[in-house]
């Protein structure tokens, strides 16, 4: 069935015993159990060996999860409430289940989506995208090397994924002995990196090798639709553009100009390549540069868009970065405010799962409440219905729509 052989690793079972705080994490669902939490294991682990949680008091099992001796989190939890095998069942179910939780989307004219989505889906470090019938794996970590085969399976049966491709992070792609590379095509054929795929109708194109991530950006889907109905028959500025999300949408939906800007040259090629998908009678412009400069000298030639999407990278890895973060976001915001013509349409967006919802909307507010012009907050979303959230730490995308 598969193109290579999978690893054949036979986990052991470990039994766990955690501090208060640990087992508190466990009573409250959450994912995670940190290095400092684990007070006791029975015998040494790998990678991938099965951590069953008993509690200090009644030594009862507390619930499931994968041991990563390599990781400040040393336990992926992947079940609560007790003892379970971890078989193809036990996938099986929990796959059938992620897929439920999508099927709306898939009666819109889109034909790719998040299929799992890492912890909040229950796997941990595990993330599953289907493009058309191509899906693509991505594997943050080692833990999921004894159980790939069974999820494999249970993930092309699911989801009639013709190919699966599978891609790795930085630290696995630095494992010498893995027999797992980064681009290996697990199952089926692929005659092009590129996959063409729909998003409400809107055509895309993700390379599925080489490509950022799994290839493409899916979590923005409705913030992009919802742009692009706002955009007909006006001037439009996306900004950290990457493969042109919001700018194919807006002219896929009648802008009369759209200005795609971002550092990278080869993102913008992507954004031309996803333009020429699709049919549209607007101009597509392209401005490779640093935004934060670019969007000063668009100020300064009194450049005004009639829509303005702002939706930069993470700012904020770790939480020594916050408030570094959140001067950018506000310094983004001022520009932002600055390029929006007379009535037009101001979209701030943040990926930073580090800075709150609270404090990013908070920000915004403040510098358009400074800026003395009159608006009105039409929307404020987080992520599409394939990204569900299970948990604090899995929330991470927040965009506000700012009338003027």
């Amino acid at each position: 069935m598969f193109n290579i052989i999978l690893p054949v690793i036979k986990p052991k079972v470990l039994a766990v015993k955690l501090s208060t705080t640990g087992e508190r994490s466990v009573r409250d669902k959450h994912p995670w159990i940190f290095s400092d939490s684990v007070e006791k294991v029975n015998k040494e682990g790998e990678p991938g060996d099965i951590a069953i949680i008993f509690s200090h008091n009644k030594n009862n099992v507390m619930g499931v999860g994968l041991y990563d001796p390599k990781s400040p989190i040393s336990i992926k939890m992947v079940h609560h409430d007790g003892g379970t095998k971890l078989d193809e069942n036990f996938f099986n179910k929990k796959i059938k289940y992620a897929y439920t939780l999508r099927k709306s989307l898939l009666e819109t004219n889109t034909n790719s989506y998040r299929l799992l989505f890492g912890e909040n889906d229950g796997f941990p470090g595990f993330i599953a995208d289907v493009y058309a019938d191509v899906l693509v794996i991505k594997l943050y970590s080692a833990i999921w090397y004894p159980y790939l085969k069974l999820i494999v399976k249970s993930l092309i049966k699911v989801s009639k994924a013709k190919t699966v491709v599978l891609r790795l992070s930085r630290i696995l792609q630095q494992d010498t002995n893995s027999i797992l590379k980064d681009g290996a095509i697990l199952f089926g054929n692929l005659t092009n990196e590129t996959i063409v795929f729909k998003e409400h109708g809107v055509n895309f194109s993700a390379n599925v090798i080489r490509g950022h991530k799994t290839g493409y950006f899916l979590d923005h889907r409705e913030n992009r639709k919802r742009v692009g109905q706002m955009s007909t028959g006006k001037r439009v500025l996306d900004v950290f553009s990457y493969a042109g999300g919001f700018s194919i949408h807006a002219l896929a939906k009648g802008a009369k100009e759209v200005t795609s800007l971002d550092i990278s040259v080869q993102a913008l090629q992507l954004a031309k390549d996803n333009a020429k998908l699709n049919k549209h009678s607007g101009s597509h412009k392209t401005i490779a540069g640093d935004a934060f400069n670019e969007m000063e000298l668009l100020i300064k030639n009194n450049e005004r868009f009639d829509v303005v999407v702002i939706d930069p990278p993470s700012f904020a890895k770790s939480q020594k970065e916050i408030v570094v973060a959140l001067k950018k976001y506000r310094q983004l915001a001022v520009l932002g405010v600055k390029l929006t013509a007379r009535g037009g349409l101001l979209v701030l967006a943040s990926c930073s799962s580090r800075i709150s919802s609270a404090a990013f909307f908070r920000s915004n507010e403040k510098v358009l409440d400074e800026s003395n012009r009159s608006y009105t907050t039409l929307l404020k979303t987080t992520h599409d219905v394939d990204h569900p959230v299970t948990f604090n730490e899995g929330s991470y995308l927040k965009c506000g729509y700012y009338q003027f």
